[in-house]
């Protein structure tokens, strides 16, 4: 289970379980990097609940 983050100055993929992690970027810089990460740590338990919602599961 992943989702992409999407920023003007570039993305991230991150994987949600088993937990969470960068997968990959392109155009962050590691304080954009850092600062997404902090928000999806802080709504993950939403954003898998809504993750399965969308997708099933």
């Amino acid at each position: 289970m992943h989702i992409h983050v999407a920023h003007p100055h570039g993305e991230a993929k991150f994987w949600l379980q088993p937990s969470l992690a960068l997968a990959n970027h392109t155009g962050l810089s590691k304080q954009e990097l850092a600062y997404a990460e902090r928000v999806v740590a802080r709504h993950l338990e939403e954003i898998i609940d809504a993750w399965h919602e969308h997708f099933g599961g």
